[in-house]
């Protein structure tokens, strides 16, 4: 006779004021990654939410937990974005359009580039949103290439790098130029567009002189 497993316990819900501290403790973590990245610590995100540093840790072990807790729903949201791109019925509006969310949401979100970069086996709440999102993306690719829009040797990997690059000029450019990327995303465009078809208009001008030493005075700051 085969004796069954007995049930496992439901997972109590949180009391409403533990509820709303890890709701608090996310809204924190969520605002300080996007302005000062991923270098911030618990004790941060406590004081910046306005409870005990014990409360942050009884919510979250660490913070690579913490982390997956506020960007989960980011990487899902841009999981879902390359699936949308897909039913732009114009191929290469499609692939632009989802191109300039990801653009714009790094450049708004200092810890979210980082968070990509460090994406792999070990966050394995991720896994199965990349599972989504690269298929997803290679299907953006293809589509366009496949339509005569994209240089035919471009790549989904491709993709993935200039997003990246964008970025850094966006976080370089940060607090002197903020939409200065804009620029910088056009040229990519139009790096991995079809030699036959037509060019991408620079709607922002570059950073000045100026401005360009100012970043590199306030990234340099940022890393002493």
């Amino acid at each position: 006779m085969t004796t069954k497993a007995p049930a496992a316990p439901a997972t109590r819900p949180l009391r409403a004021d533990a509820a709303r501290n890890q709701q608090r403790i996310l809204e924190a973590a969520r605002e300080l990654f996007a302005t000062r990245g991923l270098e911030i610590t618990l004790d941060d995100v406590a004081e910046h939410a306005g409870v005990g540093v014990g409360t942050v840790y009884r919510r979250f072990s660490n913070k690579q937990d913490l982390i997956a807790g506020v960007f989960e729903k980011h990487v899902d949201d841009m999981a879902g974005q390359a699936e949308l791109a897909l039913d732009n019925p114009d191929p290469w509006q499609g692939l632009v359009q989802f191109f300039e969310y990801m653009c714009r949401h790094m450049a708004e979100n200092r810890g979210l580039g980082e968070v990509l970069m460090t994406l792999d086996g070990q966050q394995t709440r991720f896994a199965c949103v990349r599972e989504r999102m690269e298929p997803a993306v290679t299907k953006v690719i293809d589509r366009a290439r496949d339509a005569g829009e994209l240089r035919p040797d471009a790549e989904a990997q491709d993709f993935f790098a200039t997003i990246h690059m964008v970025d850094w000029i966006a976080d370089f450019a940060r607090t002197v130029h903020p939409e200065v990327w804009r620029r910088y995303f056009s040229i990519m465009l139009d790096g991995l567009r079809a030699d036959s078809r037509p060019r991408q208009p620079l709607t922002v001008g570059p950073m000045t002189f100026e401005q360009v030493h100012e970043a590199k005075s306030a990234c340099f700051g940022r890393r002493r």
